[in-house]
């Protein structure tokens, strides 16, 4: 019933049982974009503009690839939590803050610790339930700097929809375009996350292709978010495509399609072919394995399962507004449902009761570590970083946990 009442609302305004979520906050699921920040680093030692552009485009698929099979719904972060994390393996460090709550915007600030790049942005989840399916439009610009080369991309990330909330085994489609802009040189990468489709085919695929500023088609890009990423010479794809039409039709039927056969469940396709390489195409990703354990811990990747983790010293050094410390979530990390509940619900009656508070004061909320600004590339507006957070100067932060 609790469903039914709420179709077509924003999720962002609907207390969700804890059931429905993972142990980790959405602050931590916007880290997972650097999981596969190697794709990055290699652009500093390409001298060739559309080869960085190929790496790029890599990068904007991987970072999705975490959602395969995460049916978990990330907790909504309080207003002022923060989270940070450092790689020093993978030449990286990451500090995000929630900036808003009404509507809930997160805002993130990524440097690589040689110098070589920056990537930030701020993600607005919009969600929204349409009776077997929820849907999530991440609206927010992504931008990243190549500062060796003097470059700016900026991107947005695909329409995610988890099917059969209700009933039915729970399934992610990933789907829209994703258009990635290389400020300096006018190049840019279309990518098209394909929909399910009638019998299932496209399922998972992104066909997509770079383009420089008079429009010419330099190269292709095609695979799965799921799986791989590759790229080709556009002719060499054409022709690829046509002596693969010669069999669709008899493959088709033997195809089914999505939820073609069940009014209550939306079925994933059986059938998921693997990418169908294209001579002469080069490989720009592919997903690494989870670990043996990963179905029983929320089918986290090895990046995400470290997310979490409190190592010796680390308590002295974090602002006590870390998601690490978050009580709901370490207790349902824990196994401690009840615990997790009850800790939750705590944590969003002591947010309404400050803004409350802040209304009653006439007090604006004000943020520490990003501020309202101008992205210089697109013109709109977005969180900047206004630095000094990893100068550990920690005084005067909310109370939220």
């Amino acid at each position: 019933m609790f469903f039914y009442l709420n179709v077509k609302q924003e999720l962002s305004k609907i207390t969700m049982p804890i059931a429905f979520n993972e142990p980790l906050s959405f602050l931590q699921r916007i880290t997972e974009y650097m999981e596969h920040t190697y794709l990055i680093n290699r652009t500093s030692s390409m001298s060739d503009s559309i080869e960085r552009m190929r790496a790029v485009a890599a990068f904007a698929v991987s970072a999705v690839a975490s959602q395969w099979d995460r049916t978990g719904k990330p907790f909504n972060p309080l207003l002022g939590e923060t989270y940070e994390l450092i790689r020093e393996d993978q030449g990286f460090r990451i500090v995000s803050e929630q900036v808003s709550h009404h509507p809930p915007v997160s805002a993130f600030h990524a440097e690589n610790l040689a110098g070589d790049f920056v990537f930030h942005g701020s993600i607005y989840p919009k969600l929204k339930f349409w009776g077997k399916s929820v849907e999530a439009e991440p609206k927010g610009t992504i931008t990243l700097e190549l500062l060796k080369h003097r470059e700016a991309y900026t991107w947005s990330n695909p329409n995610c929809c988890v099917h059969n909330v209700i009933l039915g085994k729970l399934w992610i489609e990933q789907y829209g375009t994703v258009e990635i802009v290389n400020h300096s040189t006018g190049d840019k990468c279309v990518l098209n996350f394909k929909p399910c489709g009638m019998f299932g085919k496209e399922l998972h695929k992104v066909e997509g292709y770079i383009q420089d500023k008079s429009k010419k088609k330099l190269a292709v890009i095609y695979g799965k978010w799921t799986e791989c990423m590759w790229s080709v010479d556009p002719q060499a794809y054409e022709a690829h495509k046509k002596s693969e039409k010669k069999g669709d039709n008899k493959k088709q039927k033997n195809v089914r399609s999505c939820g073609a056969e069940n009014d209550d469940a939306d079925d994933m396709p059986e059938v998921q072919e693997t990418v169908s390489v294209v001579p002469g195409s080069t490989l720009l990703w592919r997903i690494d394995s989870r670990p043996a354990h990963s179905s029983v811990m929320y089918n986290f990747t090895n990046f995400a399962m470290c997310l979490n983790e409190l190592e010796p010293g680390m308590e002295a050094v974090l602002p006590h507004t870390d998601c690490r410390f978050r009580p709901d979530i370490r207790a349902m990390e824990n196994g401690n449902m009840d615990e997790a509940s009850k800790e939750k619900e705590r944590l969003e009656e002591k947010q309404r009761a400050a803004r409350k508070e802040r209304a009653k004061r006439d007090e604006e909320w004000s943020t520490r570590w990003f501020q309202m600004g101008t992205n210089p590339y697109t013109g709109s507006q977005d969180w900047i970083y206004t630095g000094g957070y990893f100068n550990r100067n920690y005084q005067d932060l909310p109370d939220i946990y």
